[in-house]
């Protein structure tokens, strides 16, 4: 039961990701056709809550997604079972999301 849980939080934060990936990608190639300079981007996200809120929401759904997918394979080519594969997805995933929010806080309010 707990896999089918975790391959259907897996599936839900992939359809969250989707349209941010695509909108991410949109901003990058702007941003890059724009020819704005690193310090005229962080000028514009400094202080913006959308932009936080967008990024934030962006990498927690890459920590559960990426924590979850890396599970399985954990799993499957490791062997790892029980609480020691528990642990690592939960180290993983926290991990993931300790370094991008630090990102995130940086870019938009540091």
């Amino acid at each position: 039961m707990l896999t089918l849980r975790l391959y259907m939080v897996q599936r839900l934060s992939a359809l969250l990701m989707a349209p941010l990936v695509l909108g991410h990608l949109a901003v990058m190639i702007y941003a890059i056709q724009g020819g704005l300079s690193a310090a005229e981007i962080l000028g514009r996200t400094q202080g913006s809550v959308a932009w936080f809120l967008f990024y934030g929401v962006f990498v927690l759904a890459v920590s559960v997604h990426g924590a979850i997918g890396l599970r399985t394979v954990v799993h499957e080519w490791g062997g790892l079972k029980g609480a020691g594969l528990e642990a690592f997805m939960w180290i993983v995933g926290t991990g993931l999301f300790a370094l991008g929010a630090r990102a995130v806080w940086a870019v938009t309010f540091a």
